[in-house]
């Protein structure tokens, strides 16, 4: 028999944090029949032994009703979760950053919204940061020219508040309503099996950073919604496991790197030129500006290199 949902933690040395995530499921579980699967990336720290040790998760592993998969490998976000999908056959997959904290209810919450409409492929919750603020989960995807403008040099100030949200989302959104948007978090996605056998699971091309963006482009294509479900609340500590990878510059190169990587597979190369370019001299004119108030912020000349390098490329692509 088939369990209804099976929750797939991809980690790769969570140390406590995959403990905790796992515990807080068994203590706020879903009303449906339900099983975790973990899928070890290689880790070389004991948050597989944390695990085992965890007396309130002693019957789930009695029962394999939590199983566990190590990878002689880091087989990176998008790979181990498709390994994910096929060692599994529930009817529903959810998600889930190892650094996550379900609260009562949201797995509930997410299920019945997935259910009450055929066309949802993907419900993702509310998520709050460490300190219980707002992280932002819900996103404008792809990026277009006149979305950079808007959001990089602050002329959203123009708009009125809520036509700024509905139009931009991510930050400018107050993330308080039932709507289907173009993209979600990949830090929590409760996917529908009929939209992965159907659609596919992540572009094992994208190691880290933008598989989610990239999937939920692919998702959105094939017709199937996107769901934001504000009443499922999610705690979510956030990038704890690059920031034991990468330094801050190395993180920023990567994930800048990823995104231009998801434009050049889904975006006309003109439109690719056309964002590096607005990218390039949105940077540039934010660094002419804190110029002129005698601010110095070197991140922003790495970001406008980073940008410099993806707009030759870019332009090189058109020759070729």
């Amino acid at each position: 028999m088939p369990y209804e949902l099976s929750i797939i933690i991809i980690n790769w040395n969570g140390g406590s944090l995959l403990r905790r995530c796992v515990e807080t499921i068994v203590s706020s579980p879903p009303s449906c029949s339900y099983e975790i699967v973990i899928i070890d990336n290689a880790s070389q720290d004991n948050s597989l032994d944390q695990l085992r040790a965890s007396e309130a998760l002693t019957p789930l592993l009695a029962n394999q009703q939590l199983r566990i998969f190590n990878n002689s490998e880091n087989r990176g976000f998008g790979a181990a979760n498709n390994q994910g999908f096929a060692l599994t056959d529930s009817p529903f997959v959810f998600l889930l950053n190892l650094d996550t904290e379900v609260r009562p209810g949201t797995i509930d919450t997410l299920l019945r919204t997935i259910e009450s409409d055929p066309a949802i492929g993907v419900c993702g919750p509310r998520i709050l940061n460490s300190d219980g603020s707002l992280q932002i989960s819900a996103f404008f995807n792809p990026p277009r020219v006149w979305h950079t403008v808007l959001s990089q040099l602050k002329l959203y100030l123009l708009l009125p508040h809520r036509i700024r949200g509905e139009l931009l989302l991510g930050r400018h959104w107050d993330h308080d309503r039932l709507r289907s948007v173009p993209m979600l978090s990949g830090a929590a996605m409760l996917a529908r099996r009929k939209m992965i056998d159907e659609v596919g699971g992540f572009n094992e091309r994208f190691h880290m950073y933008s598989e989610d963006t990239e999937w939920c482009w692919r998702i959105t294509q094939a017709n199937w919604k996107l769901m934001f479900v504000p009443e499922a609340v999610l705690l979510h500590h956030g990038a704890e496991s690059s920031k034991k990878r990468w330094s801050s510059y190395e993180r920023l190169k990567v994930r800048l790197e990823a995104g231009y990587n998801f434009e050049h597979t889904v975006l006309p190369r003109w439109r690719v030129t056309a964002n590096q370019l607005t990218n390039y001299l949105v940077v540039s004119a934010q660094i002419a500006g804190r110029k002129l108030l005698g601010m110095r912020i070197p991140e922003l000349y790495q970001v406008r290199e980073i940008h410099r390098e993806h707009l030759k490329r870019s332009l090189n692509h058109h020759h070729d």
